[in-house]
């Protein structure tokens, strides 16, 4: 038989089914960011009963596009330490990402950024 199973009506690889599962949960609208973008990511935070809001706004360091398992990892400056979040585009955890800045960066990973401070950590801004 191989690796086809029943799905529905219709028999399909079971590459096709995880494909198409993936699809049905990759339905987020989000806004086009790149590295070097400043960007306002908006996180659900539950804290015992409650849940809040959180926002974490820093530089975006790097995306990794793999369908549903998609991830981006954004670095601020928090009491002058740098930290580093790596958050899953799709997750069910993240309520909003809004761009507040673009950055114009000619390398896709900015893993340079960890090892520099002040000045020299700038990003030029995309103009147009």
């Amino acid at each position: 038989m191989g690796n086809r199973r029943e799905f529905g009506s219709k028999k399909m690889s079971t590459n096709a089914i995880i494909s198409q599962l993936d699809a049905e949960q990759m339905n987020k609208e989000l806004p086009d960011f790149a590295p070097g973008d400043t960007v306002v990511v908006q996180v659900k935070v539950k804290e015992g009963s409650r849940e809040r809001l959180q926002a974490f706004e820093g530089v975006v360091l790097g995306k990794r596009n793999r369908g549903l398992n998609s991830a981006f990892t954004v670095r601020k400056i928090s009491h002058g330490v740098g930290v580093e979040r790596t958050f899953q585009t799709y997750s069910r955890l993240l309520e909003s990402i809004e761009v507040k800045r673009r950055g114009d960066v000619r390398q896709a990973k900015l893993y340079y950024l960890r090892e520099r401070s002040g000045r020299s950590a700038r990003i030029k801004e995309k103009l147009g």
